[in-house]
């Protein structure tokens, strides 16, 4: 959008892209926890029959979905990492 354009306006593209931005700020803080809250759920209660279909040999307990939902939570924390280490810093 050009300057004009959002001049125009009267300021509402930007709060608009505020807005935005807190909402993807607070989505990148939700991905974590939902992530390890569904690998531990899934590793507690189990896969379901679709599971034991595709599993041959469940000798370890990190198989499958619970491994992919804690890699998700693994990847989706830079955004806790960064507050720890802005509260640690202040």
């Amino acid at each position: 959008m050009s300057l004009v354009c959002s001049a125009r306006s009267g300021g509402r593209a930007t709060r608009r892209n505020a807005v935005g931005r807190r909402a993807a700020e607070g989505l990148a803080f939700a991905a974590t926890p939902t992530f390890a809250t569904m690998a531990l759920l899934t590793g507690v209660l189990g896969g379901g029959p679709a599971a034991t279909l595709c599993s041959a040999a469940q000798a370890w307990p990190l198989d499958g979905m619970v491994a992919m939902y804690l890699l998700m939570s693994a990847f989706h924390a830079a955004p806790w990492l960064k507050l720890i280490g802005a509260s640690r810093s202040a």
